[in-house]
């Protein structure tokens, strides 16, 4: 796909300066072949952590993409490891195997297999594996999905289809799904078809959630909420969230183009942001978290192990984890309490009381 990218970045992220301001590219012999990617990770961290891999769109470089997002500095704030591999150059450009054409390369295996190497040099948590493309590699990232959902805890292609080819596959488990896409996309339009290239390029976005919705078991109608309309952007965001076994979202961009929206004061949404909300279990996901609705008062944070606990009345508290597992229950009185986090991997925990009380603290030891 040709790739048009809104670019800029949160205004907290423009102030941090990265480590790593010149990434090095690196190699990773796959099939005989060296393969090219980039990895960021935070200043500092001791324990693992989880692993986001960026998929590029058509004719992309790795190296470009880097100089324009910044990962370095999206990586700090998030505590995680990024990964940007580099697809290989197809004849079309640089390109991933979606299930498109006729390549033989496999870019699956080699996606699989480079994580599995990264894994101990950078302390990555095997148990937090998230995928997110754009364009090409949003049809990518459907793929990783379908193939691979049984080691991804969640995926989030961006204005990416799934293709024909891949539709006949049987996903292998379900996964987590955020599917984000405009309206208005004359790239990979919305229905699946394409002004740019002038023929149908895989699902539209309304098969795409049929897909995901069988594979997760969904039942019945969407809930429906529009993102807030802070900016003057001429889109709207509409968030579907579905009732399935295994969480199903869609963000449906009223308006939108063939474009990664990142600059929230242009724009009403960072898709990072949104994405990582989603990953986190804060985007009215399956953990059922609202900062909104937050009573709870957490400090210090980060944290190293110990946290104080202020809440207004007495109450139950659940630790849950970043996949939405509940790794701690226990009762707090009205006032201050002090948990002990220091037992548990390092990362973002989100406390949840059973009045709808929400705080998030991140561990770093």
């Amino acid at each position: 796909m040709k790739n048009k990218y809104v670019f800029g970045l949160l205004s907290l992220l423009l102030t941090m300066a990265g480590s790593n301001a010149f990434a090095q590219i690196q190699t990773f012999e796959w099939q005989d072949v060296q393969r090219q990617y980039l990895v960021r990770t935070p200043t500092e961290y001791d324990n693992t952590v989880p692993v986001l891999f960026f998929l590029h769109g058509l004719g992309d470089n790795i190296t470009r993409l880097d100089n324009e997002f910044h990962f370095q500095q999206i990586s700090e704030q998030l505590g995680w490891v990024i990964v940007v591999p580099q697809a290989l150059n197809e004849g079309y450009g640089t390109m991933w195997n979606a299930g498109m054409t006729a390549s033989t390369t496999n870019d699956s295996g080699f996606l699989m297999a480079l994580l599995d190497s990264l894994a101990v040099p950078y302390r990555i948590n095997l148990d937090s594996v998230f995928f997110t493309g754009f364009s090409m590699g949003g049809f990518m990232t459907h793929r990783m999905a379908i193939e691979h959902g049984d080691r991804i805890n969640a995926c989030a292609p961006v204005s990416g289809l799934i293709t024909t080819y891949m539709a006949n596959h049987t996903a292998v488990a379900p996964v987590r799904m955020l599917h984000i896409h405009g309206t208005n996309d004359p790239v990979v339009g919305y229905d699946g078809g394409s002004q740019y290239f002038g023929y149908q390029l895989g699902l539209s976005v309304e098969n795409i959630l049929n897909y995901w919705k069988n594979v997760n078991g969904c039942d019945g109608e969407p809930q429906i909420d529009t993102l807030p309309d802070l900016q003057n952007d001429g889109l709207r965001f509409v968030r579907y969230t579905y009732d399935c076994g295994t969480e199903l979202q869609h963000i449906k961009v009223i308006g939108g183009d063939h474009s990664w929206y990142l600059n929230e004061n242009q724009y009403d949404v960072s898709y990072f942001d949104v994405i990582h909300k989603f990953f986190t279990g804060e985007g009215n996901g399956h953990v059922g978290v609202s900062e909104q609705s937050s009573v709870v008062t957490l400090w210090p944070n980060p944290t190293k192990g110990m946290v104080n606990v202020e809440v207004g009345e007495t109450t139950s508290v659940e630790v849950v984890d970043l996949m939405g597992h509940v790794v701690s229950n226990r009762k707090l009185k009205k006032g201050q309490n002090v948990l002990d986090l220091g037992g548990f991997p390092d990362g973002m925990y989100i406390l949840k009381t059973d009045q709808g009380g929400v705080g998030k603290v991140l561990l770093r030891k």
